[in-house]
């Protein structure tokens, strides 16, 4: 069993989002995919494809940093200071994997950096999944699909804890 996928709501996206400054339901609902698709919302953190609940690649990370956030100073600041003090300093991508608040920001910011078109329409499953297919799916062997389902499972036990 994964994260409770209220509490990943609650407590990890809608507060980096908005500190961030980019909160919206649409970019809530594409990270929550996210996380369901690559890691059924941390079931794993680690595997060959990346790190955390979204199973961000060391190459993504650092391509965030260097040709995205090194070139907007106050963003960068903001995003530093959701990683850890030290722990950053020795092994910035373990905060893939041990920072969930962290991770969610570079997961933003590998949407971010790739100028996605983050779907107007929340409830578009479709278009939430194609947007993750396009911007940020590693795995050849995915596809939309995994991600429909993936969210699905995520939103029926998003339905199932709220109901309990």
């Amino acid at each position: 069993m994964g994260i409770n996928p209220v509490d990943f709501r609650k407590f990890v996206l809608r507060p980096t989002l908005t500190k961030l400054g980019k909160w919206s339901p649409s970019l809530e609902n594409l990270l929550l995919g996210t996380a369901a698709a690559a890691s059924q919302l941390g079931i794993s953190l680690g595997c060959q494809n990346g790190l955390g609940v979204y199973k961000i690649a060391k190459d993504s990370h650092h391509r965030v940093w260097d040709d995205f956030l090194a070139f907007d100073p106050d963003m960068a600041s903001i995003v530093r200071g959701m990683a850890s003090q030290r722990d950053f300093l020795s092994h910035p991508d373990m905060e893939l994997a041990t920072n969930l608040i962290y991770s969610t920001a570079i997961a933003w910011g590998v949407y971010a950096h790739k100028e996605a078109k983050i779907p107007e329409d929340e409830n578009n499953q479709l278009a939430l999944a194609e947007c993750w297919f396009q911007y940020f799916q590693s795995d050849p062997k995915l596809t939309p699909q995994h991600f429909l389902e993936s969210y699905s499972r995520t939103l029926e036990l998003n339905d199932s804890v709220i109901a309990a």
